[in-house]
């Protein structure tokens, strides 16, 4: 039987252009129109939506990790890497604890914004020792050196882990907290090196980089300053931003990391961030770890 078409069934008109208009499509357009007001009317207050949204959120699963079953049904090759040269593999060399391991690797997923990842190496991080807190600010400090948008999606992974854990508002670093001790002339050092090369034609960002990272965010108790060190020399790793690794490793240096570990950060991103990333940054950090004091 053949099917009624919208053409067999009304006949077609004219428009002001003289082209042939559907006499169907106008119909269904206008029934269309009607209902979209007609649901408007209906519409429930935007509070009561804020409250159903909100409910839902807060039933929701949390974000699932992919497993081996996963991962073989695409790539038998990458499970076996992934189990052998990876987490049997980089994961168990003794040049860093398996608790720096997760910070170097939470570094580089949201400084790439590689969600897929995160939800395994939250929890995995946990595991290793990483308390809630310092998770929390690691996704603070990453806002600054790698965006907030990255930021903001790895919020989103975390909030899952932190409700599946219990975890509370009363365990995460608050806004105001006594400042580390600033280590004055260092400080003032960096800020004039910047201010002459940059102020005259930055005068915002110099500021910002002043107040808010170096005086403010730095000084924040709820990370070590090796810690805080370890993630931005790792996520600029991770990103290919070799022209910032030279202060950064020498700061993490003067903060207690060792050359051996500046190099086993590089053979471990080279994983988490690819060859090309880790080869780039390896002149940088030949070069930071020579010129050091013997």
């Amino acid at each position: 039987m053949e099917r009624l078409t919208a053409d067999q069934d009304e006949p077609r008109s004219r428009s002001k252009t003289g082209a042939p208009v559907d006499a169907g499509r106008r119909i269904l357009i206008k029934a269309a129109l009607a209902s979209s007001v007609l649901a408007s009317l209906r519409a429930e207050p935007l509070n009561a939506k804020g409250i159903r949204m909100a409910e839902n959120e807060k039933n929701a699963p949390p974000a699932r990790a992919l497993t081996y079953d996963d991962v073989r049904s695409v790539s038998p090759a990458l499970e076996h890497y992934t189990k052998t040269a990876l987490l049997d593999g980089v994961w168990k060399r003794p040049e860093l604890t398996p608790r720096d391991r997760s910070l170097i690797t939470i570094a580089a997923l949201v400084a790439r914004i590689q969600t897929i990842e995160m939800p395994f190496h939250f929890a995995f991080a946990l595991d290793n020792g990483v308390t809630p807190a310092e998770l929390s600010e690691i996704i603070t400090h990453l806002a600054f050196y790698a965006g907030w948008a990255n930021a903001m999606s790895a919020v989103a992974i975390a909030k899952e882990i932190f409700h599946v854990r219990g975890i509370e508002p009363e365990q995460l670093p608050p806004v105001k907290a006594k400042p580390l001790p600033l280590n004055a002339e260092a400080e003032r050092q960096r800020a004039t090196q910047v201010a002459n090369n940059f102020g005259a034609v930055l005068p915002g960002l110099v500021q910002n980089t002043t107040d808010v990272l170096f005086r403010d965010l730095w000084l924040r108790p709820a990370l070590t300053p090796r810690d805080r060190s370890l993630i931005t020399v790792s996520a600029l790793i991770a990103n290919g931003q070799t022209g910032q690794i030279t202060y950064h490793l020498g700061r993490a240096m003067d903060n207690g990391l060792t050359a051996s570990e500046a190099g086993e950060i590089v053979t471990h991103l080279a994983f988490y961030a690819g060859w090309p990333n880790a080869f780039s940054a390896v002149t940088v950090v030949k070069e930071v770890v020579e010129k050091r004091p013997k």
